[in-house]
């Protein structure tokens, strides 16, 4: 039971924690919901820093979760620019930098993940940045805007999502764009070589120049300003702006030092939470980024740090944190839009877990459906310029149903008959 003399706790000022400060009120919950975000905007949505407002296509303001006015009207307590720099279980406090100590009945961390540092001499240069917060996205949005107008170079560490996001938007300003890749293909962890090539072919045809198979050694500049990256193959790249983006590592510091159970790598490195993303602790819980959850359909837990999951994942640990049966079994979804290109992709299917990809319409032309599969069942699917499939193939995922290649690969038989 909950009643209004309890303190609910939420660290992590992103969306996971915004929607579920949001969801408790919703809920009816009438106790104290204090909000601590480190950093000194309101809450705001991730996937325009690289994307609309990156581009300039959106407006600052359309980033945020809810308008400044909210927080107020729903009585969440709202602590920005505040870092949580402990946890005491036995009291249940968390300790804020400024030395205020805040009591909690329950404890929501949302903490999410921080972006990974390339660890070679030249990182302190002024040009050399990261896309993570929506600081860095304003920074970034003037850089490629000079560097358009100038005919500037940027070079681009990894071909993620990130990269690849950014690689168009720059490509858009009329930077000049070269992209460095440790993998033989873009997006190699996630999509695998077969699909990985068409997003290779993709931006070389908007001229996006890349070092498959390198890594960066070195940035060299003069007087703080970039001049050029250096790859382990000896060769020096114009360049007067570096994004790294490598990857992003979860925020579990905070949760380590309390003692709280930590995921494996091979789990995702993220605070341990069971299906209802509750942790090792019974009054403390874990939901976006940072959360490497229990998933009943896969049997093992996963870290996705993909928009929908801090969507639907901070609700699901609000309703849990409320006494409420929760079993967080969402099919892991996300989107990217790259200049005429969009897509979304719904379920898990790393490198070595498939044994096999089916194509539905025409890669060639970017408008098709693909399947990847193990033992005959789907386990994930990436819709490319082919719209309102998303539930269908969704459910093919969750029916664990086998299917034939020629079944799948046939537009002409409905995805929605194929789930059994």
């Amino acid at each position: 039971m909950v009643d209004a003399d309890q303190t609910f706790v939420i660290v992590g000022g992103g969306l996971a924690g915004a929607k579920a400060a949001e969801t408790l009120r919703a809920e009816g919950f009438t106790g104290r919901v204090i909000l601590i975000c480190d950093e000194r905007d309101h809450p705001y949505e991730r996937p325009p820093l690289s994307k609309g407002y990156l581009l300039g296509k959106e407006e600052r303001d359309s980033v945020f979760v809810h308008e400044p006015a909210w927080y107020a009207q729903a009585e969440i307590e709202l602590h920005l620019g505040q870092i949580v720099v402990d946890i005491d279980r036995e009291a249940r406090a968390v300790r804020l930098g400024d030395g205020t100590v805040v009591q909690y009945d329950k404890l929501l961390l949302a903490t999410g993940a921080e972006p990974r540092r390339l660890d070679i001499p030249g990182t302190d240069l002024a040009g050399v940045h990261h896309l993570r917060r929506l600081a860095h996205a304003e920074r970034l949005r003037g850089v490629l805007t000079s560097l358009g107008r100038d005919n500037g170079h940027l070079v681009i560490a990894g071909a993620g999502w990130i990269g690849l996001e950014v690689a168009a938007a720059a490509r858009e300003y009329g930077a000049e764009v070269t992209v460095v890749e440790p993998l033989p293909t873009p997006l190699h962890s996630v999509l695998g070589p077969e699909l990985g090539q068409l997003f290779a072919d993709l931006h070389r045809e908007h001229g996006v120049r890349f070092h498959f198979g390198r890594r960066l050694t070195g940035i060299t500049g003069q007087d703080g300003v970039v001049l050029a990256a250096r790859t382990d193959d000896g060769e020096e790249h114009p360049a007067h702006d570096v994004l790294a983006a490598i990857g992003a590592a979860p925020r579990t510091a905070l949760a380590e030092a309390a003692g709280l159970t930590i995921a494996d790598r091979a789990h995702g490195g993220g605070i341990a939470v069971d299906a209802s993303l509750r942790t090792s602790d019974p009054d403390i819980y874990a939901a976006g980024d940072v959360a490497s959850a229990l998933h009943p359909l896969f049997g093992f837990p996963v870290r996705v740090e993909h928009w929908a999951n801090a969507l639907n994942g901070g609700p699901a640990a609000a309703r849990a944190m409320l006494g409420q049966e929760v079993t967080y079994d969402r099919v892991p979804y996300f989107f990217s839009d790259q200049y005429d290109v969009g897509l979304e992709y719904s379920g898990w299917a790393p490198p070595g877990t498939y044994d096999e990809v089916v194509i539905r319409g025409d890669a060639g032309k970017r408008q098709f459906i693909a399947f990847w599969l193990a033992d005959g069942r789907v386990l994930a699917g990436m819709n490319v310029n082919v719209w309102d499939v998303t539930e269908p193939i969704q459910r093919l995922i969750r029916s664990r149903a086998r299917v034939g290649p020629e079944a799948l690969s046939d537009p002409s038989v409905p995805l929605e008959s194929l789930a059994g």
